[in-house]
């Protein structure tokens, strides 16, 4: 087995790879694939809502896990056979050349719905291994520089796709096998790599009974809290987000090949705050992170709105909000995996991980699938209202917009016992800018490469090394814990 510095690398490796997998297979070439052999804007709802919408299998998973030793072989047999499941789609029309068009939308919706049952089952085996083997202190970090490295993966596969897709002869048909083939390969590879890192038992439930397992993050007040916030923000943000590739590529008339240039951009913008965001979410707690985010994730729906429908203008307005939107979304996953694993108790986490995970999927899953019917009703239909031209497109980006918004309501219930407000965190980073201004570089580099101060009072494992004074400390205000 590897020891634990070589298990991380190895799981920052692993990160990666399943970061190129899940853009190989899911990248808007597979929306274009679709429309391709004739789905319509409820097949591409429905798409979009799979990965959510099978968030369900968590739940099964929280309960078999009460029952097992070891989740390892568990855990990899379910991951590979997921990781497999897409190769029919994209190797058949070769293989079985005379089915209908139908057929393969048929089949592209049901191992899309396999692939992410299995997915979906398999997520909380692997996350509540991570997070009894992992130490807590410095987790958020850890998540961080995982992400940066993932998020720079993922622009880089999907930079490679498009040039694959524009530079040479194939269709789309033939770019969707492709992209699939190689990301497969990817995938299977990610597993393999956790095959020599160490699995501590699984800590069960003292006599397991289904409804103690099922109900114990509900009694939780504050996980309770926590899940009601993360159901809201899954519908709000799904009654827009499933539908923005189809509107460049068919709105905006963007080719294949910008937009998947505007995504990968996009990968960039997140892998340059992820590091940031992980060292404020060890720092400050998750939620003034997880506030921060929000407060702002509905920049990008505000540039899709006002963006002309000139595709080479719209690529270079876009690309910055979608590098701010990825940066967001990268804040919220580090905020949500903090908070979840570390208010988490070790002998039920993964009921924990698939309570708030499968919740708030299924609501979101549920959004898209019926904003897909709305969009579908409305295709076609346009509104003037004051020299503005409103179509469905606009309406669902436009609902999506005030739902978030109304989300900065609902989080100020969210409770994180020892976390710092987020005025505390806003304050200390514009005062961090401006001391910059007037300290050298060198000197603070030197203060905060030092390790923040951890949130929690739990520490799993010392560090056994003093961190040496720096020889400037800028004043820090004092900060009170929210009440």
């Amino acid at each position: 087995m590897w020891s634990l510095s070589g298990a991380k690398r190895a799981i920052i490796v692993a990160g990666c790879l399943a970061a190129a997998y899940t853009q190989l297979t899911t990248s808007p070439a597979t929306i274009r694939y679709a429309r391709s052999i004739g789905a319509n804007e409820l097949h591409i709802g429905i798409l979009g809502a799979l990965p959510t919408l099978m968030l369900f299998m968590q739940f099964i998973s929280g309960v078999v896990v009460n029952h097992l030793q070891h989740r390892r072989r568990l855990w990899f047999w379910s991951a590979i056979t997921h990781r497999l499941l897409l190769l029919p789609t994209a190797l058949g029309p070769y293989l079985f050349p005379g089915m209908s068009p139908e057929f393969w939308i048929a089949t592209l919706l049901i191992t899309t719905a396999f692939n992410q049952a299995l997915l979906h089952f398999s997520s909380p085996l692997w996350l509540s291994w991570m997070g009894d083997y992992l130490p807590h202190q410095g987790l958020s970090h850890y998540w961080g520089s995982r992400q940066f490295w993932m998020q720079i993966t993922a622009a880089s596969s999907l930079t490679g796709a498009a040039f694959l897709l524009f530079k040479s002869d194939l269709g789309i048909e033939a770019g969707y096998a492709v992209l699939t083939c190689i990301g497969t390969l990817c995938g299977v590879l990610d597993l393999l790599l956790f095959h020599r890192i160490d699995e501590p038992p699984v800590a069960r439930v003292p006599s397991p009974r289904l409804r103690q397992v099922l109900g114990a993050p509900f009694r939780n007040k504050d996980f309770r809290r926590y899940i009601r916030f993360m159901c809201y923000w899954n519908f709000a943000a799904m009654a827009g987000a499933p539908f923005i590739s189809l509107y460049l590529l068919e709105e905006v008339h963007m080719d294949l090949f910008r937009v998947l240039l505007l995504w990968a951009i996009s990968w960039v913008g997140g892998a340059m705050f992820s590091r940031t965001l992980g060292r404020w979410a060890d720092r400050y707690g998750t939620r003034p992170v997880l506030v921060i985010c929000v407060a702002s994730k509905s920049a990008n729906m505000l540039a899709l709105l006002l963006t002309p429908h000139n595709p080479d203008v719209a690529f270079w307005v876009l690309a910055p909000f979608f590098m701010l939107d990825a940066a967001q979304n990268a804040g919220i996953l580090i905020a949500n995996n903090g908070f979840m694993i570390k208010h988490s108790p070790s002998e039920n986490r993964t009921m924990y991980i698939a309570a708030t995970q499968a919740l708030a999927g299924i609501v979101g899953g549920l959004t898209s699938i019926a904003a897909g019917l709305i969009m579908t009703q409305l295709a076609g239909q346009t509104w003037q209202i004051g020299g503005w031209t409103i179509g469905h497109f606009q309406v669902m980006f436009a609902a999506s917009i005030v739902l978030r918004w109304l989300a900065l309501l609902l989080i100020r219930s969210v409770r994180e016992p020892n976390s710092h407000t987020t005025m505390t965190l806003v304050a200390d980073v514009m005062e961090s800018f401006s001391w910059r201004a007037i300290v050298p570089t060198e000197e603070l580099e030197k203060e905060e490469s030092g390790s923040p101060e951890p949130i929690s009072n739990v520490v799993d494992e010392p560090s056994g090394v003093e961190v040496p004074a720096p020889k400037f400390v800028r004043p820090v205000r004092k900060r009170q814990p929210v009440s």
